[in-house]
Order: structure tokens, then C-alpha cells, then sequence
């Protein structure tokens, strides 16, 4: 593969080797690791930016349809728009279906669009491991917009936050107990909760919801990055296409405003910081799996906590007392 090959064409904006290159760097294969990551840093010398936007939600309320609505609005601005789609993986075969591009047929035809699905691969909080340097090609390729959709909703999507200028989340009206219905961790996140299917018989009950979390966000500890007014509520329809430009005009405020202020570049850098340290984590349990002998060691220890008979925390102790004796003996 020649990666300055890839690369050009990624830069002119060309949708297979952008398909190309996010498959290279999802890919687990150490050589493609390898060739990944002189990729991404070829790209890194562009310094092309987009307004990274996360979006979650409870499954049912209407994601694809919201997104297909918002970026064929986006698009209909002069907008390109890269939407990345993380589908859950099957904990059994690890298998994903991965239709949300089936889901959003006029947008996947819009060439000013581009779609791509991927597993979670088991991976915490419904983002694949690698989602964030597929937002890093996206950007590369020119996309002015890049909407990074999860799966479920929960305290643990708040990973989604440390790649995104933006979180969005996206509720349903009648949905039971409301307020208990969400997790405070990801509303502490959110900077825009959008209250979908405000329309037809839903809408009373929609701005009802819309009104409740109002109100509980003002209950929140205000933020330092967040101008007065944030984070806010609102509904909108995915289906009759409304409210879809007042919500698009507050993120665009609120990204505005986070430049102005210095904000923009201090969540880039933690966010950068953020992934440094994990990509440090993951490269430790992956070289912990690697050593035969550990790894035996390892499978041994978990099966004495599964029966109880070991505590978890000594047990993890004695795998980090090997490590540190394999140190001293370097």
C-alpha cells in the first residue's frame, strides 16, 4: 500500500480512499497499525479542522432519522458532512449489523455526504476504539461537519465527549419518568439536549419534556466553557424537519463562541491528552496479552477471582509485582 498515494487522495477528497484509510486504521493487524499511523501523521501536516459533533440517545429515539434531516440540512448550506456511525457489536460472534446507512438512504446519496458505519467492538460507551482517528481522516478529506452517532445512552458515553466540540443529546417525549430516564453523568456533558418527535399528537408532551430538562439543567454547576444560556433544551422534529436550523444556529453560537474565548484550542489539547494516555493503556494490556508467560499467569489468577477464591485487587497486585520484577531485571 502506498500510504503517500493514500494520502493525497484522502486530502483531494476522494470517498474510496477515505473508505480506504478509515478501514487501514480500524484494522487491529500490527503491520496495519503501522501503516496507520504514518498516515494520520502525513495528514496531521493539513491542519484542517471540522465542527466535531457527538450525538446519543436511547435506541428508538429517532437518531437516523435526526441525522439523515440535519446533514441533508447541512448539505443544503454547502456543507460537507462525514457521519460516524458506531453500531454495537455482538458480544457473542462479535458481529454488528451496521445499517445505519440502509437507515439514511437520502443522505448516503448526497455527494456532499459521506456515511460510514462501524462496530463498537465491545468497546466502552459505543465508540469504537478507533472512531477518533477516522474523525482525524474526515477532517483530512475536507468535511466541514463531522457527526459521531452512538449507541445507548449512560454514564459510560461519556467517552464520546473526548472526541467531540459538541455533545448533543437526543431524547424522546413519553418516555415514562423523564429526568430519572437519563443518567446525571451525561446530562453534566451534554450542551444541547434536543427533545425529538415534537410533532403530531407528541408535540404537548415533547415541549412538556423539553421544559422539565430545562429546568434540571439550571440546577447543573455552571460550566467555564459554556456561555450564559448553556446547556439548553429545545425540541425538534426529525420528521417534519423543524427546529433542525434553530438547533444548528446554537451550535454554531456555542462553537463561536468557545473560539473567541480561548476554549476551542484547551478541550482540543485535553482531548489530545486524553488519548495519548489511553493509547498508552491500551499498548500495556496489549503487551501484558502478548507475553506468553504473563498471560498464563493472568488466565490462572482471573479464574481464581471468578471462583472466589482471590481477590481482585491482590490478584492484580501480583500480575503488576511480575511486571515491575521483569523491569528491575531490564
Amino acid at each position: 500500500m502506498d500510504i503517500d498515494e493514500l494520502a493525497k487522495r484522502v486530502v483531494e477528497g476522494d470517498r474510496r480512499a477515505l473508505a480506504r484509510a478509515i478501514t487501514l486504521v480500524e484494522s487491529a493487524r500490527a503491520d496495519h497499525r503501522q501503516a496507520a499511523t504514518q498516515l494520520l501523521e502525513r495528514l496531521a501536516r493539513g491542519g484542517r479542522e471540522a465542527l466535531r459533533i457527538g450525538l446519543s440517545g436511547t435506541p428508538g429515539v429517532g437518531k437516523s432519522t435526526f441525522i439523515e434531516a440535519f446533514g441533508t440540512m447541512l448539505t443544503g448550506k454547502g456543507l460537507r458532512v462525514a457521519v460516524l456511525a458506531v453500531d454495537p457489536s455482538s458480544a457473542r460472534s462479535g458481529g454488528s449489523i451496521l445499517g445505519d446507512k440502509t437507515r439514511m438512504e437520502r443522505l448516503a446519496r448526497d455527494p456532499r455526504a459521506f456515511i460510514r458505519p462501524s462496530p463498537s467492538q465491545a468497546q466502552l460507551g459505543g465508540v469504537a476504539r478507533r472512531t477518533r482517528e477516522a474523525v482525524r481522516l474526515c477532517e483530512a478529506a475536507g468535511f466541514d461537519v463531522v457527526l459521531i452517532e452512538t449507541v445507548g445512552v449512560g454514564q459510560s458515553e461519556t467517552l464520546v465527549a473526548e472526541m467531540s466540540d459538541i455533545f448533543v443529546l437526543l431524547l424522546a417525549p413519553a418516555g415514562g419518568d423523564e429526568l430519572q430516564g437519563v443518567k446525571r453523568g451525561i446530562m453534566e456533558i451534554a450542551d444541547l439536549i434536543l427533545v425529538n418527535k415534537a410533532d403530531g399528537d407528541l408535540k404537548p408532551t415533547a415541549i412538556r419534556t423539553c421544559a422539565d430538562y430545562a429546568g434540571a439543567l439550571r440546577l447543573l454547576r455552571k460550566r467555564e466553557a459554556d456561555p450564559e444560556g448553556f446547556p439548553k433544551a429545545m425540541t425538534v422534529s426529525a420528521q417534519e424537519e423543524t427546529g433542525l436550523e434553530a438547533a444548528w444556529e446554537e451550535m454554531s453560537a456555542l462553537a463561536g463562541w468557545r473560539k473567541a474565548e480561548g476554549h476551542w484550542e484547551t478541550r482540543r489539547s485535553a482531548q489530545r491528552q486524553h488519548w495519548f494516555e489511553e493509547e498508552v493503556r491500551q499498548g500495556m494490556l496489549a503487551r501484558l496479552k502478548a507475553d506468553p508467560a504473563l498471560r498464563e499467569r493472568m488466565v490462572s489468577l482471573g479464574l481464581a477471582v471468578a471462583e472466589g477464591h482471590a481477590d481482585p485487587a491482590a490478584a492484580a497486585s501480583e500480575v503488576l509485582s511480575i511486571l515491575d520484577e521483569e523491569r528491575g531485571a531490564v
